[in-house]
């Protein structure tokens, strides 16, 4: 039998209680324990977290109960985190890896399962390939060997698992990375939208008691996201949009279900792109901080990035999507910065892995600092790169048209996009399109649903339309 349990850009999510059932968690926890008794052997210590999805904190314990019967001591977390405070707590309690039971900013219907390596990041490429190999054997087994498990509160009685509260280490850590007392007392509102997720309260517990006013939308636990997909971008942000102005707010911020994204809206209320935020992002480290370092970017991300690094003289690195890629260039070069197109971040000197909530928290700094608000922040960093202008289009497919397209994608290499003379093509991932006059479109398949994904930036929003219209056109798939 074929195993449903594959790790895609970062974890294995899947529908609860159809592919995501306790069984399918509890075989994908016992192939970690078998590929830690074989990395770490005996004594290995895992970090184990939750988000605010339904039955998260139920599918955790599950994971506990597996990794406790199997040896492994568990820090489990007392409350529902972010990604990154699990993240942060490996390597604060210097833990062999993290479990985290979430979808990040996929549907409500949707839950997961992320795992760390001892650093924090998204665990390595061959890693997870040897948990897959381990989890394909269980699932030829399964009917007749049932995973092995220890009651959560005998685990907790025999002292396998131990309770853990992550998030005063984790606050301490950004008070080290930023002056966290400087923001607290700017004056004027800043809107966040924890988007129902479980950034819910953490600028407010941050920033709270100061003259900065911390005004929360979408701060209750609701696993069903009423009304949105908890993923930071404009789509999905048209309450804070309107919000933002109708209260005089000096910015929106919004971070996604498992708080490790970061979405920004200017005091207008204009959404700004992910990547208007990276390259903005850069330009704090670069320009206000004068720090100095490799930048590493997915090969999703804008242009603008690289412009930055010659204007700055830093090296900028290209790679796939994923910060399972992203995080061991990070650390290979001491990088200052990696981003990715999704709206995640990661910082030198904290974690090699996304962190919204820190993200969300240099923005604020850079508006302090500079004295400028993000729509004149915007202007400024324009004025350095030329305008830029983004749009991506997320198409879902059947089965039959995934294979078509995966199958077209592959012998892809046309002379013309539209009128426009294609001057060179990238499969970093995906097929990327790279236009005479340097504007660019991707085509990539998501790792984690059944969408193709076309991406396009250019010169102007109308042109970044019609690359996206022709792009859809060549492989003969539309908006629908």
């Amino acid at each position: 039998m074929a195993s449903p349990i594959k790790f895609g850009t970062d974890g294995w999510r899947a529908v609860i209680a159809e592919d995501f059932t306790f069984d399918n968690v509890r075989i994908c926890t016992r192939a970690v324990a078998a590929y830690l008794d074989r990395s770490a052997g005996p004594g290995a210590r895992i970090v184990v977290g939750y988000d605010t999805r339904f039955a998260s904190e139920d599918f955790a314990a599950a994971v506990a109960e597996v990794l406790a019967a199997n040896g492994v001591h568990v820090y489990l977390s007392t409350t529902a985190v972010p990604t990154p405070v699990v993240s942060h707590a490996v390597v604060d309690l210097k833990a062999n890896g993290g479990v985290v039971i979430t979808a990040s900013h996929n549907p409500g219907q949707w839950n997961g399962f992320k795992y760390k390596g001892p650093d924090g990041s998204s665990a390595a490429v061959e890693v997870i390939a040897e948990i897959e190999r381990e989890i394909a054997a269980l699932t030829e087994q399964q009917g007749a060997t049932p995973v092995k498990r220890l009651a959560l509160e005998d685990a907790i009685r025999q002292g396998l698992v131990e309770m853990y509260d992550p998030l005063p280490s984790y606050l301490d850590q950004l008070r080290r990375l930023v002056d966290v007392e400087a923001i607290r007392n700017m004056q004027g509102t800043v809107v966040v939208d924890s988007m129902f997720g479980v950034g819910a309260g953490l600028f407010q517990r941050i920033l709270g008691g100061k003259t900065v006013q911390v005004d929360e939308l979408n701060g209750e636990r609701n696993p069903s996201f009423p009304g949105i997909r908890p993923e930071p971008i404009g789509p999905n942000l048209g309450k804070l949009c309107r919000h933002v102005p109708a209260v005089g707010a000096s910015v929106g911020i919004a971070t996604d279900g498992d708080a490790d994204r970061l979405g920004i809206v200017d005091e207008e209320g204009h959404f700004l792109n992910q990547h208007e935020v990276f390259a903005l992002l850069c330009l704090y480290l670069l320009e206000v901080r004068g720090e100095r370092g490799y930048i590493i970017r997915s090969v999703t991300t804008t242009e603008m990035i690289s412009t930055l690094g010659r204007i700055f003289d830093v090296p900028v690195i290209v790679t796939a999507v994923g910060f399972k890629y992203v995080a061991p260039l990070m650390l290979e070069h001491d990088a200052m910065v990696g981003g990715e197109e999704s709206g995640g971040y990661g910082f030198r000197g904290h974690i090699p892995e996304r962190d919204g909530i820190l993200a969300g928290l240099f923005f604020l700094d850079m508006i302090r600092q500079t004295g400028k608000t993000p729509s004149a922040l915007l202007v400024h960093l324009y004025e350095m790169v030329g305008t830029h202008h983004y749009d991506r289009l997320d198409i879902e497919l059947s089965a039959q048209d995934h294979s078509r397209i995966s199958d077209a994608l592959t012998g892809l290499n046309p002379s013309a996009l539209g009128e426009a003379h294609v001057q060179g093509v990238d499969r970093t991932d995906g097929v990327r399109l790279v236009l005479r006059d340097g504007a660019w479109v991707l085509y990539r398949l998501s790792g984690t649903e059944p969408l193709l994904r076309i991406y396009a930036e250019a010169e102007s929003p109308e042109r970044v339309q019609h690359l996206i219209a022709d792009a859809g056109s060549l492989l003969g798939v539309s908006r629908g």
